[in-house]
């Protein structure tokens, strides 16, 4: 191994600004998310009133003192999914999802946020609880979820949410007869086709007095059948445990049903099988702080991304492979909280060589049973005629075929520009890897918005040119400006975050240890027995 040196400079004026704009965006990035959380609390007195724990609180009691909590897809929804204006919208889509640990056993958790909109589903609750559970089945992770929701705004209806929901109660399917038990604590409202959230439970909590789950609600029986009934006698607690058989257990008030949660977990034994380092874990050599002025504000200034490199892994040792050949793409070993892993990253475009390096050494971490990590600073696939002549298209096809196929956890870090082909060859979301996470200035796009506006300006000039008429200028000034504007628009890591295009946005300060959690995660996936069965564990 070789331990990295660095060349940042952090008295320099590039770094300073560079550090600036990052602060101001992660600024940006933790006062959405603290959005959600304060409009959920303004339901505190409402819910305390009828004896009841905000969503946030019931999660702070569930999960172990002093254990990490990963939460995910935080911005879920924003900029103008749901809510056209910027400056009202609430991210997070009502549900609050993330790994933690419960009774010592490290699960995926789903929290219905019923401080908002009383947990109401949304345009992309439905995609962001199956993207959870994806991760789950991946991970070999139970499935906790603490269940109040209003069900679909109606007042909102679209038939594809109504499709999509669809694959929350699939998923809830697999889980269970991949051996992975499901939990389910109602504390409110569970209806229509929420109530199939505790059906397709392997174990059901009820909260007395507070928890209905429902095919039809009284408005909804009466309209459809004239049949008159309350909540309870429909669907409370006690007529599910009574006579249902629906719940397993009925507890007194939210945290009695917290505390049989636990008491499940705990009876069932699991804990992390993650085999530990050998030896005592040491930190990067270089400060983590440097982090916010590595990469440059402006996403077309070039950086050396061992700089990243070097203040993520463990005493910034790094065994680079194939240095000289390629030397644009950077790839090697090393270990992050203990946690072997293989880099691929890029100091500049993806030339033939560097591809042909980048899907040999995918290759040799497949041989050696390691997880991947891409951090993505890249502009795309090398053009031209020369690089052509090279066979791009074929040495990019090694590249895809190997990514796309290898049997290993792959980890994707957005760590600035994420263009083009360029995306895909390192592991884009459309390749499915096990986490992907942006920090705050990525900027995403199929190509820059100056690229776009001057494509589209010169087949315009040329269609002129054949028809034998004069090229309005104002017109492809104006349509040049309107172009750059929708790339630029749809380029942050806030709008791509937003339609759940990552796992999350995450400060780089933080980046150590979320990787830290993620390349446990997988580690413990590894060595752990699960027992399938041919279907999901049937309801009685």
């Amino acid at each position: 191994m070789t331990t990295l040196a660095s060349n940042l400079a952090p008295a320099s004026p590039a770094y300073t600004r560079n550090k600036a704009h990052m602060l101001d965006l992660v600024e940006q990035v933790r006062a959405l998310e603290q959005r959600a959380v304060l409009r959920s609390a303004r339901s505190a007195a409402n819910f305390h009133e009828r004896g009841k724990l905000l969503p946030r609180e019931r999660l702070a009691h569930l999960l172990d003192p002093g254990r990490p909590f990963l939460e995910l897809m935080t911005l879920a929804g924003y900029c103008g999914i749901e809510d056209r204006d910027p400056v009202t919208s609430i991210p997070g889509s009502a549900l609050i999802v993330g790994i933690g640990h419960i009774s010592g056993v490290r699960c995926m958790i789903a929290v219905n946020d019923a401080g908002i909109s009383a947990g109401a589903m949304q345009s992309l609750t439905g995609q962001k609880l199956i993207r959870a559970q994806e991760i789950a089945l991946a991970h070999k992770l139970p499935f906790v979820q603490l269940v109040e929701s209003a069900g679909g705004n109606l007042k909102k209806y679209r038939v594809e949410r109504f499709i999509v929901g669809g694959g929350m109660f699939y998923n809830l399917a697999r889980l269970s007869a991949a051996g992975l038990p499901v939990i389910s604590l109602i504390h409110g409202s569970s209806a229509a086709g929420g109530a199939y959230l505790p059906g397709l439970s392997d174990y059901v909590v009820m909260v007395r007095q507070q928890a209905r789950a429902f095919l039809a609600g009284p408005a909804l029986l009466k309209a459809a059948t004239g049949e008159e009934a309350t909540e309870e006698e429909l669907g409370g607690a006690d007529m599910h445990a009574r006579t249902s058989g629906l719940a397993d257990y009925v507890a007194e008030n939210d945290l009695d049903g917290i505390a049989r949660i636990r008491d499940i977990l705990r009876a069932i034994g699991w804990t992390d099988t993650a085999v530990l380092p050998a030896s005592p874990i040491r930190p990067p050599r270089h400060d983590r702080e440097d982090l916010l002025g590595v990469m440059p504000a402006d996403a077309r200034t070039p950086v050396d991304m061992r700089e990243v490199i070097a203040r993520l892994v463990d005493d910034s040792d790094f065994h680079e492979f194939k240095q000289l050949y390629g030397a644009p793409t950077v790839c090697g070993y090393a270990t992050v909280h203990g946690q072997p892993v293989g880099i691929l990253t890029n100091n500049g475009p993806l030339d033939p060589a560097g591809t042909t390096k980048a899907a040999e050494f995918i290759q040799l971490c497949v041989q050696l049973d390691r997880p991947i990590l891409f951090l993505q600073n890249i502009t795309g696939f090398i053009v031209g005629r020369a690089h052509e002549e090279a066979g791009m298209i074929k040495h990019g096809a090694k590249l895809i075929q190997a990514l796309s196929n290898a049997p290993v956890p792959r980890i994707t870090l957005l760590c600035g520009a994420s263009f083009g082909a360029g995306n895909y060859g390192m592991c884009g979301r459309a390749f499915k890897p096990d986490f992907l996470f942006s920090w705050p200035n990525a900027k995403t796009a199929v190509m820059g918005g100056e690229q776009a506006a001057m494509t589209m300006r010169m087949v315009a000039e040329g269609a002129a040119r054949r028809a034998g008429r004069a090229v309005d200028e104002d017109a492809l000034a104006q349509e040049s400006r309107e172009i750059v504007d929708n790339f630029n628009e749809q380029s942050t890591a806030i709008y791509t975050s937003s339609l759940l295009l990552d796992d999350g946005i995450i400060d780089p300060r933080n980046t150590r240890e979320v990787l830290g959690v993620v390349l446990k995660t997988a580690a413990a996936a590894k060595t752990r027995p699960v027992i399938p069965i041919q279907f999901g564990v049937a309801r009685f």
